[in-house]
């Protein structure tokens, strides 16, 4: 029987796709509290843009060589000491922020979520991060109200994607904004379109929205907040406008201290608008419960086949730095995943 071989996509240096390699690395052993996974799946986000260009504020420790993959879904292949509640063979699915795009790796057992029998891996992953971003941002963060008219920036994005389906779900009025060539996956998606090259959103809507949801922060997010009504607010989760090949994490950072500042003087602006700022991360670490609640209600979602996020396309090994040259782009319709077993 032939020795499993790991493989890792591993940021060199920062800077652009052609950063990355694949290189082989060493097997990891599972430590005590610890399972290994033979990875499925593992997402590759236009958040590990971010990371690879140092963009990211909660990667801003790490220095390369390391090894990218922001959610992962395994199957375990070896238990650590302590360990109790899975056995081998079981699929979980955990969220790590680096370290997935991996052939195996290793993982707390604490921070797992199960998979259910029968769920492709692949869309299980595109749920992890996407997903449950967009779950929390309705559910935890806005809070959202049946009836109420929600604008969606980014709308073709899988973020997007997400927010107008399980808006939909929750009953919500919803537009997206989308480019033009993306408009009819938005109106398929239950949303009114509106092509942000074409048309101004903040006058789509006489009296303004009653929230808008922005992973874009063009302008810092400030045409957004000019599209609600009064009393509305904006969720503010990502600043993909912001990533730039010429952008250094220092400029990052001080726009980011800025925005912060703008929401604690945003009480005192007319018209009671609000912005709230969400990170997966951050909330996580506040109420770890409800990660793992949440994503296993994605997950039986998706075992029901009540939702389907779609997969654009499995990568193997070999496709990871043109697929990172397509998140770059932006003209993506569903998620790449990763899939070692292509080769």
């Amino acid at each position: 029987m032939r020795e499993p071989r790991n493989r890792v996509v591993r940021v060199r240096r920062f800077g652009g796709p052609d950063e990355m390699e694949v290189v082989d690395a060493p097997m990891p052993t599972a430590g005590p509290g610890e399972v290994r996974v033979r990875v499925l799946a593992s997402g590759l986000e236009y958040t590990d843009v971010t990371i690879r260009r140092h963009l990211y504020p909660q990667t801003m420790h790490l220095r390369p060589p390391f090894v990218l993959g922001y959610d992962v879904v395994g199957e375990i292949d070896q238990l650590g000491d302590g360990v109790r509640g899975f056995q081998l063979g079981d699929r979980v699915a955990d969220m790590t922020v680096v370290g997935s795009n991996a052939a195996y790796r290793t993982l707390r057992a604490d921070d797992l979520t199960r998979v259910p029998p029968g769920v492709d891996a692949a869309e299980a992953a595109a749920l992890t991060l996407s997903w449950t971003t967009a779950y929390q941002l309705l559910h935890r963060t806005a809070r959202v109200q049946r009836g109420q008219r929600v604008l969606v920036q980014g709308a073709a994005g899988a973020v997007g994607q997400a927010l107008l389906t399980l808006g939909r779900m929750a009953g919500l009025q919803l537009w997206g904004t989308a480019r033009g060539e993306h408009t009819g996956l938005v109106r398929e998606l239950g949303a009114r379109p509106i092509d942000y090259q074409r048309e101004d959103f903040t006058r789509v809507l006489p009296g303004g929205f009653d929230v808008v949801f922005d992973g874009i922060g063009e302008d810092s997010y400030r045409r957004s907040f000019a599209a609600l009504r009064r009393g509305g607010l904006v969720c503010a989760y990502g600043y993909t406008a912001m990533v730039q090949p010429q952008r250094r994490l220092f400029t990052m950072s001080l726009w980011m201290s800025r925005l912060y500042l703008w929401r604690l003087l945003l009480g005192w602006l007319p018209g009671g608008k609000r912005i709230r700022l969400y990170s997966i991360n951050l909330m996580r670490a506040r109420h770890p419960a409800w990660f793992r609640e949440d994503l296993e209600r994605l997950f039986g979602l998706l075992a029901a086949g009540t939702i389907r996020p779609r997969v654009a396309e499995r990568i193997s090994f070999d496709g990871v730095t043109q697929a990172h040259r397509r998140l770059e782009a932006g003209s993506l319709e569903g998620k790449l995943v990763l899939c070692p077993d292509l080769g």
